[in-house]
């Protein structure tokens, strides 16, 4: 598949994690030439957090952690990749359940502290057998680096997607990895299809829970390509306590702030790759969104103008056509007067008190439409409300991408 143009020019440099340990195997879930199952061992008393689809349809996989993280504290995670295992009745929960039973004797933990998610096609049960000798391949398998463990969960994703931030936690210096994959069905209002984190730092559950959750609000919770919310979505933070600090359980901790802004960073980095991964993508897309009555207001309306298929095809056919994001406000449901609001493209205000600008000079509009990076900004003139939001354009890619997806 061609890579995204999109893409950074380059997988970024990643530090191995004391307590956390890497290996790729072949399941061969599909008719592919490549591994896909991804192990990873993490260091007794490692904490976890997560959040996960908002779907009423989730998988196995998805049911399954949503108890096991009630427990916070996690020794395996395992990535399956090329079949979702959703929709598939008690042959699905059975493969999650044989899965977490052979990992959890493999290292002599309780199944539940063995998480899992999986990625593909929706209504073909996992095959237990091929999942095992999958996992019996990992286990003898060479430690892999991140971008082999990056790689093995991506299905239509054109790059292997991660990234890296840190902070100063009690003197100590403490890193977070992320590694990530997703590229369509992306507007999960919680996650992204499967995003997950690492860091050396000592961080008590429920305190790893809220700093996550805040995260997720501004990064994840931000981001479409295409308005349809995966069975799978997950994202899970693992928190290995190598770098030696003492455990972060409060805000008023020492360095509890700095924490929690380097995972903020974090989130936002990943979030922003599944959206440069976007299928067919060309273009990204900044939305921001100012003036609302709320802030979760200015959010529907951002998401109203990101989800639109009438003001993603204008953008990737180059068109200023701003009367499209006029229609996009007015369907959201939300507060909006008409003869208060302002559009602009890039820098141009290109309409003002509910009607084009005088004088508008569509020039500078046209040329930047052309580059990669575009920014559209709504102000509704109506309060302090403020949100913005992350899309890609829509291309004939996208169509091809899902009309074969099967095949």
């Amino acid at each position: 598949m061609t890579r995204s143009p999109l893409a950074p020019a380059a997988f970024p440099a990643l530090p191995d994690l004391p307590g956390v340990t890497l290996r790729v195997a072949r399941a061969r879930y599909k008719a592919w030439d490549r591994c896909d199952l991804t192990y990873v061992e993490l260091a007794p008393g490692t904490s976890v957090a997560g959040v996960l689809t908002r779907s009423k349809c989730p998988s196995p996989e998805v049911e399954w952690c949503r108890k096991a993280l009630v427990l916070g504290e996690a020794r395996a995670l395992v990535v399956n990749a090329g079949n979702s295992n959703a929709f598939t009745g008690n042959r699905g929960r059975e493969a999650v359940e044989a899965i977490a039973a052979r990992v959890a004797g493999h290292l002599g933990c309780a199944p539940s502290d063995v998480f899992i998610a999986s990625t593909g096609v929706i209504g073909v049960p996992l095959p237990v057998d091929k999942a095992e000798a999958g996992l019996d391949a990992a286990f003898a398998a060479e430690v892999c680096g991140w971008e082999d463990a990056a790689a093995t969960i991506m299905t239509t994703d054109t790059f292997a997607k991660a990234a890296v931030t840190e902070a100063v936690v009690g003197g100590k210096t403490v890193r977070l990895v992320g590694i990530i994959k997703g590229s369509g069905m992306i507007a999960p209002d919680m996650a992204t299809m499967l995003g997950f984190i690492f860091t050396d730092a000592a961080v008590r559950p429920e305190f790893l829970e809220a700093a996550l959750r805040t995260a997720n609000a501004t990064s994840f919770s931000c981001i479409t390509v295409d308005g349809d919310t995966s069975t799978s979505d997950t994202v899970l933070a693992f928190a290995t306590g190598g770098a030696g600090n003492s455990p972060i359980g409060d805000e008023d901790d020492e360095g509890a702030d700095a924490f929690i802004a380097a995972l903020h960073d974090l989130c936002r980095q990943l979030a922003h790759l599944v959206v440069r991964d976007g299928e067919g993508a060309s273009k990204f897309i900044t939305i921001d969104v100012d003036g609302a009555e709320s802030d979760r207001s200015a959010h529907r309306i951002a998401m109203s103008i990101a989800n639109s298929p009438l003001v993603k095809t204008a953008i990737a056919g180059e068109d200023a056509n701003w009367g499209r994001v006029v229609m996009a406000v007015g369907k959201a449901g939300e507060p909006a007067e008409r003869d208060r609001l302002a559009i602009r493209f890039g820098t141009t205000e290109v309409a003002k008190d509910g009607l084009a600008v005088q004088g508008y000079d569509e020039a500078p509009v046209a040329e930047h439409l052309k580059g990669q990076e575009i920014e559209i900004g709504v102000d509704l003139g109506l309060g302090e409300g403020r949100a913005t939001v992350w899309t890609c354009d829509l291309t004939h890619g996208y169509i091809s991408i899902n009309a074969d997806y099967r095949s």
